[in-house]
């Protein structure tokens, strides 16, 4: 858990992979301004490196500062590294991974670079040295994620009914009827929850193009074969008919929706 440098982000060190919705960028800055502080942190992850690996490893095995489990069952665990000698050694590691990720937190991260060109423009003696300068984030290597799905929630068919809809559904995917949610264990496999009922979509074969690295994203292939042409939800940043639904949420508040 440490402070990542807004010019990292700007200049491209820290690397993002999805746009952001103005709105709720717009949201994040007022937040960050108003309260003077980054109260929720980026989640950022990057290449494994065995030797910080061993550093963080062994200052776990210490006594935790804090360790206890929240009322939705998720446990936290913190350790402090306070040893100098440990900070200089991880600082110098660090110095030399080339780029970092945005695993969670596209929102919070461009928020916190516009509040730190908002300080920076209406203080003459700006340094680059001011908190504002920096942001709250928790890192991980990339041997140590768990890639958790993102889910769409749509609140209306687009003047459909089920039936038209599932008919233009089969045009572009294979669908199959499911007695229990579905958490994709695979790539270019969905579940779909409409009308009290789940189903498994796979995208049929010349639905999409496997030779284009980014139409081939399950994210591409969901947004160019069905939110788009059959919900007309042509751009999901800007769109309010559309929401996003963190995978850490449980499958029966995703149903409430």
């Amino acid at each position: 858990m440490v402070c990542a440098g807004v010019d990292d982000y700007q200049d491209g060190t820290i690397k993002k992979h999805e746009l952001t919705r103005a709105d709720k960028e717009e949201d994040r800055v007022r937040h960050i301004d108003f309260l003077d502080a980054n109260d929720e942190p980026v989640f950022y992850t990057y290449r494994n490196h065995p030797e910080i690996s061993s550093l963080v490893g062994k200052a776990a095995t210490a006594i935790p500062v804090y360790d206890f489990t929240t009322d939705d069952g998720v446990s936290h665990t913190l350790w402090v590294i306070d040893d100098r000698q440990t900070i200089a050694e991880l600082t110098a590691l660090f110095a030399v991974i080339p780029t970092l990720y945005v695993a969670d937190g596209h929102h919070r991260s461009a928020a916190a670079s516009r509040v730190r060109d908002m300080r920076k423009a209406a203080n003459p003696g700006h340094s680059g040295k001011e908190e504002y300068n920096y942001f709250l984030t928790v890192i991980f290597p990339d041997n140590e994620m768990n890639i958790m799905p993102y889910n769409r929630v749509v609140k209306d068919l687009n003047g459909l009914s089920i039936t038209e809809f599932m008919a233009r559904l089969a045009e572009k995917f294979e669908i199959s009827p499911l007695n229990s949610p579905l958490k994709p264990v695979h790539s270019h496999q969905f579940g779909m929850y409409l009308s009290g009922k789940w189903y498994e979509l796979l995208p049929r074969e010349g639905s999409f193009s496997e030779d284009d690295a980014v139409v081939r994203l399950d994210v591409s292939i969901l947004q160019n074969n069905l939110l788009s042409p059959i919900l007309g939800i042509r751009n999901p940043r800007t769109d309010q008919r559309i929401q996003f639904v963190g995978g850490i949420r449980d499958w029966m508040s995703l149903c409430a929706w």
